[in-house]
């Protein structure tokens, strides 16, 4: 159960990476082998109390930076952090992987070193957000830009599975990322995915706008990588920008700064849970081993809650009740597929081009 972190990958790489698998392991017993550079990894571990704690090192010569192409990078950098992290869960030696390093090299590693799930077309990344009652899924958060309907049916299937598995929602409720309720809105992309759904057996509840993905109307919110990467950079850029307005009017008077001191608790407890580092890392659903994405920006908290989310994942068996469902809903789509043009052409009067 060990797990694999690359200490190199992130923007405040290694510091907060070591320090975020410190804390893992000192506060969880998690047992954490970290990838990169040994005399830079020894050298942060150096500022920590590290005795009795189960941690190792495993050297990889190269870094990843954020911005090269990922396509450049399985090709020609074959002893990075995140590629040697994912070699070690392929061998056995480690039950997950965690990078807040190049999300796109990531994925495409993972592709090539561990390979999709048996059924599975396109891995994609999950989100958690809040909701008034509890929370939602994103699926997917910016893994595959361009997308078929077929794509985002199997989206849909596996984030089903997460909600009900970790969110322990019992009948998640799936809905489709449109620009509004109607039938008739949406794209091609959506208009025939919205006619598939309806075709098989999924608790599909139909198109859902932007604000649907916080307000708890539905579990499961599907969308292509392109569109649900946007609507997650600007989840996060409103939390940001929120946080600051209401600093800077608390500042403005003695009321207000008063005011603040009697709902303090309140703003904690709304600022922990629109905090990302509170949820760690982004799994990739679809590969044939657990890789948890996290924001490159991540703190030590978010690692340590990434390398908590990976050791639940596989605690709960996650992909083998992943490959079970999509076995059992493999003629289930086969019949949406075969009736899609008979549905698609029924709403095609309703539809505005």
């Amino acid at each position: 159960m060990q797990i694999a972190v690359d200490a190199m990958g992130g923007e405040q790489a290694p510091h907060a990476i070591v320090a975020g698998a410190v804390m893992a392991a000192r506060n969880h017993g998690a047992q954490i082998i970290l990838v990169g550079d040994e005399e830079r990894i020894y050298g942060e571990l150096e500022k920590h109390d590290t005795s009795g704690l189960p941690l190792s090192v495993y050297h990889a010569s190269h870094v990843v930076g954020m911005h090269e192409s990922p396509s450049l990078v399985v090709r020609q950098n074959r002893d990075s952090s995140i590629k040697v992290a994912l070699d070690l869960v392929k061998e056995g030696e480690a039950c997950a992987a965690v990078s807040a390093g190049n999300s796109g090299a990531a994925m495409a590693f993972a592709m090539f070193i561990l390979k999709k799930l048996e059924g599975v077309e396109r891995p994609a990344i999950a989100t958690v957000h809040p909701t008034p009652k509890g929370a939602s899924i994103l699926v997917d958060a910016g893994g595959n830009v361009d997308c078929k309907p077929v794509h985002l049916i199997q989206f849909a299937i596996m984030g089903s599975v997460y909600a009900k598995l970790m969110l322990g929602k019992e009948n998640p409720r799936i809905g489709l990322l449109s620009n509004g309720t109607e039938e008739a809105k949406g794209n091609e992309l959506t208009r025939e995915t919205n006619a598939i759904l309806k075709g098989i057996r999924l608790n599909y509840t139909g198109y859902v706008e932007g604000r649907d993905i916080y307000n708890g109307s539905a579990d499961v919110v599907v969308c292509d990588g392109f569109v649900g990467n946007v609507a997650l950079k600007i989840s996060e850029g409103l939390a940001e920008t929120i946080g600051m307005i209401l600093k800077d009017e608390i500042k403005k008077s003695l009321r207000a700064k008063l005011g603040y001191l009697l709902i303090k608790g309140a703003f904690a407890n709304l600022e922990k849970k629109v905090d990302y580092s509170e949820y760690g890392g982004a799994p990739l659903l679809g590969i044939n081993g657990i890789c948890l994405i996290c924001h490159g920006n991540s703190s030590g908290k978010a690692i340590m809650n990434a390398v908590l989310l990976g050791l639940k994942l596989v605690e709960k068996g996650f992909n083998q009740h992943l490959v079970e469902e999509l076995v059992k809903r493999r003629e289930l789509l086969k019949m949406g597929h075969k009736n899609v043009m008979k549905i698609f052409d029924q709403l095609k009067g309703k539809i505005i081009h």
